[in-house]
């Protein structure tokens, strides 16, 4: 699956959902008008058989004057509906997932189907080049389900019902995560979260109708006059709330018409990350032998139909569905499919599935067992690595997909907010004594309970990390630092600055880490506005594209010229050359990373190869320049290729 070129699809899906939305919106109108005219025309004379002025008086009421205003009126209602539900909804994955009723797993969780899950995750992050998202689970939904929200893969995150994973095997839970992440790297999310926003401007006529059918009771009950304006205003309502109807109808054909084929497309990717079809296709074969199948009933679910993983309401209910029937999912992942389902007894809870108590983010705990893990770090005998500490609730034998070479004992300072203070600071210590010590006040000020001791204990053992494995590191702490309030994530980005200003200078690694911090875990606490495509050219960027790939040239160890004019070829830019390395700063790079992130989805993929190109022109990609491509492939919002 060409993830860049299903980019470009959603983007162009984007304008379909524009040009059926300014549809709906024209026919919402010109019914409006319809249900105006009529509201007046009973309001004369509500007794039609009685004196009326039949079909042509109430032509009479239509006008264009009106119609000019009712337009106007119902447009900017539908306008600032669509910008309020945008405002809400795009402030990340995590609002979408609260508001869903999910709770958010932490890696300290001691459910084991949650640390299963979490694992599964971490898998599928590490298949697709990209960081682990927080992860979500809905404890009050029994049937097999999931989605991925978000408007980047920076603010993504991953929500599964509790049935999902209670009921799931390993290999079929795989097959849903990865086809939930195949709609993060297909840049599905940002369409989905438009097309909410948009078809609740289209629904909330409805919800006006109701709101005077319910004002219209209380008119009703009092003198004739009021009991008359009681009536005309209960018709009012039941032609808004009619109007409502239809337009969740046609809500339900945008729906089908965006969204069907994306779960096709979904599934085919599931089976691209996970390398098996078995996954996905025993995970639907199960949905369609569990009696809950993937029903949701989240108050607020029905409106974000489209981004769950199967239907969440029973066929029956809607004119059209939002995803293709399970038989023809499953035949076209596995066509030798012989029509049986698998059959799974729900399981039943007495009480509520989790203990949120479980899930707490505490900086106490990393405290608490700093000792015993440096010990651990100190033990040169200790060759445990990170698969045997992320899979010991797992299955034995199963396989796993994590970075190996880690010691466990920093594996499990990634786990807590504290610890992945420590590994993060600890990557960006100097060398030199007199910086060293400048850096170890900067933590001191931070005042961040047992910081400074705990790193004393733990920076060694970081130190003696190879380039290969700062990387992993770094994305391994990301849903740690994730659960920190917005306070503490001000502090810990305060310092992270003060310890790369230490020195009075900015090295291109520094920049690198800094650039991935900020980059997933500034939307977490902040509104982050992402980059929009404006350059549909390479040409139009091409001053930028001579920055970092001069940068990149110069930071090899083989000719800066030879590896800059193949970068420069495969661009199709020839007659482009190196910058003097004097103009190729930190500063100057940065802005032209910032710059690239604006191009057009299918040409991001181009400057990736081109750049990989470069840094791999004696033949291999070293630690360094793999980090550097990585670090401006998550700032152009991108999936790091596979190298």
């Amino acid at each position: 699956m060409d993830f860049f070129a299903q980019q470009d699809h959603a983007r162009r899906n984007t304008r379909l959902l524009v040009l059926l939305f300014v549809a709906a919106v024209l026919l919402l109108v010109t019914l409006t008008n319809a249900a105006v005219a009529a509201f007046l025309f009973v309001s004369q004379d509500y007794n039609l058989y009685s004196g009326g002025t039949g079909i042509d008086g109430f032509a009479a009421y239509f006008s264009w004057a009106r119609f000019g205003m009712i337009g106007l009126a119902v447009s900017a209602t539908v306008a600032m509906v669509v910008l309020v539900k945008w405002i809400q909804l795009s402030t990340g994955g995590k609002t979408v997932a609260e508001r869903m009723g999910g709770t958010r797993v932490l890696p300290q969780s001691d459910d084991a189907a949650e640390q299963r899950c979490l694992n599964v995750v971490q898998e599928m992050a590490l298949a697709a080049n990209m960081p682990v998202p927080p992860v979500y689970v809905m404890n009050d939904e029994r049937g097999i389900n999931a989605f991925a929200a978000g408007i980047t893969p920076a603010n993504a995150v991953v929500a599964v019902t509790r049935g999902t994973i209670d009921h799931l095997q390993r290999n079929e839970l795989q097959g849903v995560i990865a086809h939930e992440f195949s709609h993060i790297l297909n840049g599905d999310m940002r369409l989905n979260i438009r097309l909410a926003a948009m078809l609740k401007g289209i629904t909330f006529i409805g919800d006006v109708g109701h709101f005077i059918l319910r004002s219209s009771n209380h008119a009703r009950t009092g003198s004739s006059s009021r009991r008359n304006g009681g009536t005309a205003f209960l018709g009012l309502g039941l032609g808004l709330l009619a109007l409502g109807w239809l337009g969740g109808a046609v809500a339900g054909f945008i729906k089908a018409a965006i969204s069907r084929q994306k779960e096709y497309l979904a599934d085919a990717s599931a089976v691209q990350l996970t390398r098996s079809k078995t996954g996905i296709a025993d995970a639907l074969k199960v949905i369609g032998g569990y009696i809950p199948g993937t029903l949701v009933h989240a108050a607020r679910a029905n409106e974000m139909s489209h981004i769950f993983f199967g239907q969440i309401e029973h066929r029956l209910w809607h004119l059209f569905a939002t995803h293709p029937p399970l038989e023809n999912r499953i035949r076209r992942v596995e066509p030798e499919w012989n029509g049986e389902f698998i059959r799974r007894e729900p399981v039943h809870y007495r009480e509520t599935p989790t203990d949120t108590r479980s899930s707490e983010a505490g900086v106490g705990r990393a405290a608490i067992v700093t000792a015993a893990i440096a010990g651990a770090i100190m033990d040169k005998g200790d060759s445990t690595t990170l698969a045997d500490a992320h899979f010991a609730t797992d299955p034995p034998g199963t396989a796993s997909a994590l970075p190996e070479g880690i010691p466990l004992a920093l594996a499990q300072q990634c786990r807590e907010p504290l610890g992945a203070h420590v590994l993060i600071f600890s990557l960006l210590l100097d060398p030199v004594i007199s910086i060293r010590q400048k850096q170890f006040e900067v933590i001191a000020a931070a005042e961040i309970s047992g910081l400074r001791e705990t790193m004393i204990a733990v920076s060694p053992a970081v130190q003696e990390l190879n380039a290969g494995q700062r990387l992993p590191l770094v994305e391994m702490c990301l849903p740690a630092l994730k659960s920190m309030s917005r306070q503490q994530y001000r502090v810990f980005k305060n310092t992270l600055l003060a310890l790369i200003r230490a020195d009075r200078r900015t090295s291109l690694y520094e920049w690198c880490l800094f650039q991935l911090i900020r980059h997933y875990l500034d939307p977490e606490f902040f509104r982050v506005r992402p980059g929009r495509p404006r350059h549909r050219t390479l040409r139009r960027v091409s001053q930028q594209l001579r920055t970092v790939l001069s940068v990149l040239a110069y930071h090899g160890d083989d000719d800066s010229g030879l590896a800059f004019g193949a970068a420069a070829n495969s661009l199709d830019l020839s007659d482009m050359t190196i910058a003097p390395s004097q103009s190729c700063d930190v500063a100057t790079f940065s802005r032209a990373v910032n710059e690239l992130n604006d191009c057009y989805p299918l040409l991001k993929p181009r400057i990736l190869k081109a750049m990989a190109l470069s840094a791999s022109i004696d033949g291999e990609l070293n630690p360094q320049e793999r980090e550097l491509i990585c670090s401006v492939a998550a700032v152009m919002d991108c999936p790091t290729p596979d190298f």
